[in-house]
């Protein structure tokens, strides 16, 4: 019997992975087995236990593996990644998969991709080739690339860098996100129910996450106090908040939004909304805000302004409905109105998303089925040499 593993770590990595796991898990048989393996964030309570979130999607949870989740300085994030490495090769070498698909650029991801080639075990890796020059996810994204033998990718751009890192073009495919996936099949419900599910009264509201600026960390408590102190300026809106992710300085970003919280009536947090939550909040919105992926790819597809505020995505592929500020308090309130305007509400109309048709679960599931079974895997890869 063939095995192909799906590793999850975050609550914004599985939203992404979980249309590609129903795929995959359709293809079921005899000759197939697809196993889950969920870890990080989603088994800490400091994180919202969002791995409640994937058991309430009714979706088989075959292996837990628990990691240290404390993220507050350097060091930290090295114990973790270690901890990563000895329990996944561990898991690996016990395991015998034929392939595993890591997603996207995390430090838990790396040390994943790590395990994965000590032991011998085939990458199939998601969302490789983009750029997010502010964060360290950038250098650990073209590593895991690296590591590789299938690349799913989520648009042209990206596809050729996948190729210019040296990956052999046969074994690139452009299939779109399945953030578009996920708004497509999304199940619809009212602004009004929306928001009652958070417990707020029908208002004007903005979508918002705030993420650390790794490549920045001197300045995460500037600039998460900037964005709230824009926040304040826009009382006719309600700030519906979730809190950042377990990089290196989100612990310091989520204690402010709790302190914020307390004194502004206009700010509401949550550690995590779900998948569906946020999309169907994220629909409704008057505007995204804040330097989160799903302000580019996902909010597009709503044609939903965004406000991306500093350098922690820049490089990623954008659409027109996003406008990009620096993280001053004038930056992200100049930035605000403008996305608030007419004029650029009806340009959002127009946008049409780069990142696919919102079939890219099926395609990846079948591809990377069909490569398993006919076994047309080398892990000794030849560098592809651009030509000219």
């Amino acid at each position: 019997m063939k095995k192909i593993a799906v590793v999850t770590a975050t609550r914004a990595e599985y939203g992404l992975l979980s249309p590609i796991i129903k795929e995959l898990r359709k293809y079921e048989s005899t000759d197939l087995q697809v196993n889950l393996i969920v870890t990080g964030t989603h088994l800490s309570d400091l994180f919202g236990a969002t791995v409640h979130e994937i058991e309430n999607d009714n979706v088989r949870i075959d292996y837990r593996i628990p990691i240290s989740v404390s993220t507050d300085t350097e060091l930290d994030i090295s114990k973790n990644q270690a901890d990563v490495l000895i329990k996944f090769t561990e898991h690996f070498i016990e395991k015998r998969y034929d392939a595993v698909i890591i997603f996207g650029d995390r430090y838990e991801a790396l040390s994943i991709a790590i395990a994965a080639g000590n032991s011998r075990t085939p990458i199939f890796h998601i969302s490789g080739g983009d750029t997010t020059e502010g964060a360290l996810d950038e250098w650990m994204r073209h590593s895991i690339t690296k590591m590789s033998c299938l690349h799913f990718v989520t648009n042209e751009d990206s596809k050729s860098r996948v190729i210019q890192l040296g990956e052999d073009p046969h074994y690139v495919y452009n299939y779109g996100s399945t953030s578009i996936d996920n708004i497509l099949h999304m199940h619809d419900i009212s602004k009004k129910d929306a928001l009652l599910e958070i417990g707020l009264k029908e208002c004007k509201y903005a979508i918002c996450t705030y993420h650390p600026v790794t490549m920045d960390m001197e300045g995460v408590e500037r600039q998460i106090s900037n964005f709230i102190k824009a926040i304040s300026c826009f009382p006719n809106i309600q700030f519906i908040v979730t809190k950042s992710n377990a990089d290196q300085g989100g612990s310091k970003i989520n204690k402010m939004l709790d302190e914020a919280e307390k004194k502004i009536n206009n700010l509401s947090v949550y550690t995590s909304l779900g998948i569906q939550k946020y999309l169907s909040l994220m629909k409704h919105a008057e505007l995204v805000l804040g330097n989160s992926s799903s302000g580019i790819v996902e909010a597009p597809a709503f044609r939903v302004p965004t406000v991306n505020i500093g350098d922690r995505q820049r490089g990623r592929l954008q659409s027109e409905s996003v406008i990009n500020c620096g993280d001053t308090v004038t930056n992200i309130v100049e930035a605000v109105e403008i996305a608030l305007s007419d004029e650029h509400r009806k340009k959002c109309l127009h946008v049409i998303s780069p990142y696919g048709d919102g079939q890219a679960a099926e395609k990846i599931a079948k591809k990377a089925v069909e490569t398993v079974l006919t076994g047309r895997i080398d892990l000794k890869k030849r560098f592809y040499d651009l030509k000219g």
